[in-house]
Parts: structure tokens; C-alpha cells; sequence
């Protein structure tokens, strides 16, 4: 891919975090939140970074929105670096952070737009025609001159998209947009934001909701510990993590013959075993199609209550899958 396609192009970048501690502060203790991270963003896509939490999430994004400066490597966004290009690249971007800051409740939506509005260096004369137009498309028009204290959650978050894209950027980060969200809100956000891929907008969104990931993002990476554990479509990550199909299997007593007997069935790249309470289930992660759930009751027969269901591998499985061999 040649960096004119790209959005985001990331190499090698750290983030050392220090504080001092101890007797008179003379300790400094050192945090490494970010440890040579590459990622790739190809333009007009929505691009998903999924992470647990401390995985350095907010750091990239702080890093990428020119908010926060790498301690090493470089960072380019839409082609400029976000170190030397600082006065160029803030027009184009917007932020959109989860939760209820950023907005000032004594005062209507309208007034808050028009704020960020002149904040963002929208010319006068456009100003209304596009604070008009940012409203209606977030569903807010009924509601803009009332007091953003009376909004609920999901209109506050529909507000804050409304900000970010107020002066048209080329580039929006969304972080947790429906974090806190009811399930009717937080479609409405989703759809919202598959719409703003459509006028040609670049997205980067951090969540914790993998089906949220798996519905909107083409491509996806995985943040763990700082570092960049994969980065690929859901379908070439399921591939990664040992096949598109995953069989569960319940009952009592399993023994490590039996465990040894289902790793040697065709197509069977991963056994994981969890204990609840005397239930232990095994799942496994089967790579061709030769298999069946048959195949697993066979080998499992001298076990009268056994069942076995086969479901398509989803990108939770991928998510825990990865971050788990990064723990080990």
C-alpha cells in the first residue's frame, strides 16, 4: 500500500511515561504505555483498535490527534507528521471522547456549536447553515435550543459527534462513542457513523464492544501491553487464531487422553479448557470442514451427558485468544 493511500502510518512508535516518587521526589519511576507500535489506516475506511484496559488505547489516540507527542518513532496522519505539522493537521481532525465532557451544560446545543464553531475557525457566514446541518444530521434539530443539562446520555453523545464534525474534518477518533449508551442510542450512533464513512470521512474508533468492532470496521488491530498483537480483517484474524469454526463441548470428567484424541481430529488447530464449578468446557478451534460435532460425541461416547454445539469463531474469541498469549 503506498503511504498516499494511507490515513495513519505508524512506525515503531513508544510512549515513556515518568513520575517522580519517594523521599523529596528523587525516584523516578518509568512507565512504558506504548512499545513499538506499526499501524497502517488506509483513507475513508473505519478502522477499529480494540485493547483491554492500561493496553495504551488512549495513549495512541492522544499520540495520533496531536495531543500527546511520541516519545520515539514516527507518526503521520493524512500524509503529515503530527510532531512538525501540528497547525496543518488539527483543522482537518475531529475528536469525539465517550462520556459526558467536553460540553457545556448552562447553555443550549445551538450555543455550544457555535462556540466550538468559532473555536474551529468556521467562517461566520457558514456558521449557522452548518450548525444547522450537523444537527439534523445527528437527530438533534428538535432539541437544539434547549439546555444540554436536560439532554439525556445518548443526546449528549449525539451533541459531541455534532462538535467533531462541525468544521468537516478529513479524520474523526472516536473513543468509546457508546460506551454508556442505551441498545436504541448506541444503534443510532453506529449508523451515524457508517453514514460519515460514506461523504468519504476517515474513522478511527476505540471500543470495547466487539460486535460493535465486527459490525462497523473492515480492518481491525489488537492493543496489548503497548504493542500491536495483530492487525487485520475479522475474517483473516479468525484464520489467526486457529479457523472460522469453533465447536463447545460440556460434560464431566474429561481426561487428558480424551483432550489428547480431539487434538489429533482433522482440522483441530486449538483446545481451551475452562472449569464451571464440575462442568468443564472445551472449546475448540477447527480450521476445515471436514470436522462435525458428531466426530467430537464419538470421541467423547463414554461420557453419557456430553453436548456439543458448533458456532462460527467471533471476534471476542479472536480478542481473548490473542491478549491471552500475550499474557503468557
Amino acid at each position: 500500500m503506498s503511504t498516499s493511500e494511507l490515513a495513519i502510518d505508524v512506525q515503531g512508535v513508544t510512549r515513556i511515561f515518568e513520575s517522580r516518587k519517594g523521599f523529596l521526589f528523587r525516584e523516578i519511576s518509568r512507565t512504558e504505555a506504548l512499545r513499538g507500535v506499526d499501524l497502517q489506516v488506509e483513507r475513508g475506511a473505519i478502522f477499529g483498535l480494540l485493547g483491554p484496559n492500561g493496553a495504551g488505547k488512549t495513549t495512541l489516540t492522544k499520540i495520533l490527534s496531536t495531543l500527546l507527542l511520541p516519545t520515539s518513532g514516527t507518526v503521520r496522519v493524512l500524509g503529515h507528521d503530527v510532531v512538525g505539522d501540528v497547525a496543518w493537521l488539527r483543522p482537518r481532525m475531529g475528536l469525539v471522547l465517550g462520556g459526558e465532557r467536553g460540553l457545556y451544560n448552562r447553555i443550549s446545543g445551538r450555543e455550544n456549536l457555535r462556540y466550538f464553531a468559532d473555536l474551529y475557525g468556521v467562517p461566520l457566514r457558514e456558521r449557522d447553515a452548518r450548525i444547522a446541518e450537523v444537527l439534523a444530521r445527528v437527530d438533534l434539530t428538535w432539541a437544539a435550543d434547549r439546555r444540554v443539562e436536560e439532554y439525556s446520555r445518548g443526546m449528549k453523545q449525539k451533541l459531541h459527534i455534532a462538535r467533531g464534525i462541525l468544521h468537516r474534518p478529513q479524520i474523526l477518533f472516536l473513543d468509546e462513542p457508546t460506551i454508556g449508551l442505551d441498545p436504541k442510542s448506541a444503534r443510532e450512533t453506529r449508523k451515524l457513523v457508517r453514514s460519515l464513512v460514506a461523504d468519504g470521512v476517515t474513522i478511527f474508533l476505540t471500543t470495547h464492544y466487539m460486535f460493535e468492532a465486527e459490525e462497523l470496521c473492515p480492518r481491525i488491530a489488537i492493543l496489548s501491553k503497548g504493542r500491536i498483537v495483530a492487525q487485520d480483517s475479522v475474517s483473516k484474524l479468525r484464520e489467526l487464531v486457529g479457523g472460522d469454526r469453533t465447536f463447545e463441548a460440556e460434560g464431566y470428567g474429561f481426561d487428558d487422553r480424551e483432550l489428547e484424541t480431539l487434538r489429533r481430529l482433522p482440522g483441530v488447530s486449538k483446545i481451551v479448557t475452562e472449569e464451571f464449578g464440575p462442568v468443564l468446557r472445551l472449546t475448540l478451534r477447527v480450521r476445515t470442514g471436514e470436522l462435525q460435532p458428531d466426530d467430537v460425541r464419538r470421541t467423547l461416547a463414554s461420557h453419557e451427558e456430553v453436548s456439543v454445539r458448533e458456532r462460527r469463531t467471533s471476534l471476542e474469541d479472536v480478542y481473548l485468544d490473542l491478549v491471552e498469549e500475550e499474557a503468557n
